[in-house]
C-alpha cells in the first residue's frame, strides 16, 4: 500500500475500465476492488473534485459513496457494500476520461512528497476522529450543490484524508484532519450574520 504510484495506479484501473459509453459505480468498484475501501474513497472524491463535478447530483452521489464507505471503514467491514440505488447510478465515460487526464498533473505532484510515516494515525483508536469526519461532511455534502466550488472542496479534504491512507502516509491523514476540523468551524461562521 505505500507504492510511490497509488493514487495514479487507482486512476490507471478506472482509466483502463472506460468504455466508450457510460460504466456504472457498481463497475467502478469491481475495477477498484471490492476490498479497496481507501481507493472507492480517493477516487468519488477526486470525481467531485475534477470538471465531472460539473454533472448534476455527482457531489450527492459522492457523498453518499464516501459516507457509507467511511461507516464501513469505521465497523471494520472488510468488503465494501454499496446499495443499488447507488451502485446502477450510470456516470459518463467521455466526462471521466477527460477528469482523469486533468487529475494526471496534481496527482503527481502529489505522490513526489507521499511516504509511509506516522502509520500509528491509521490504527484505531486514531482513525475513528478522521472517519467520523468524513462521514460529517459527506452528510452536509449534498446541501453544497447549491453553492458553487463548495462540494469540490469538501471532496479534496476527504481525498487528502483518503490518499494519506491509501499511502500509509499519517502525515498527510493528520494534516487532514487539522482541515476537516475546520470546516464545520468555517460553515458556522458563514452561516452567521455579518
Amino acid at each position: 500500500m505505500s507504492d510511490d504510484h497509488a493514487l495514479s495506479d487507482v486512476l490507471d484501473r478506472l482509466e483502463a475500465a472506460l468504455g466508450d459509453g457510460d460504466i456504472s459505480v457498481q463497475d467502478v468498484i469491481e475495477t477498484l476492488g471490492a476490498r479497496s475501501f481507501a481507493s472507492v474513497m480517493l477516487l468519488f472524491s477526486l470525481i467531485a473534485v475534477s470538471p465531472a463535478s460539473t454533472i448534476p447530483g455527482v457531489t450527492t452521489s459522492v457523498a453518499m459513496v464516501t459516507f457509507l464507505v467511511a461507516a464501513q471503514m469505521m465497523i471494520g467491514r472488510r468488503h465494501l457494500w454499496l446499495p443499488a440505488l447507488i451502485t446502477r447510478r450510470q456516470l459518463p465515460a467521455a466526462k471521466l476520461a477527460r477528469s482523469i487526464a486533468w487529475l494526471r498533473r496534481p496527482i503527481g505532484f502529489v505522490e513526489r512528497h507521499l511516504k509511509a510515516r506516522l502509520t500509528f494515525l491509521l490504527q484505531p483508536p486514531w482513525l475513528y476522529l478522521p472517519l467520523a469526519l468524513v462521514m460529517f461532511l459527506s452528510a452536509l455534502m449534498p446541501m453544497m450543490e447549491f453553492i458553487p466550488a463548495s462540494g469540490s472542496l469538501a471532496a479534496a479534504v476527504i481525498a487528502l484524508f483518503a490518499a494519506g491512507w491509501l499511502t500509509r502516509d499519517g502525515a498527510l491523514v493528520f494534516a487532514a484532519v487539522l482541515v476537516l476540523l475546520g470546516i464545520p468551524a468555517l460553515i458556522w461562521s458563514l452561516g452567521l450574520p455579518g
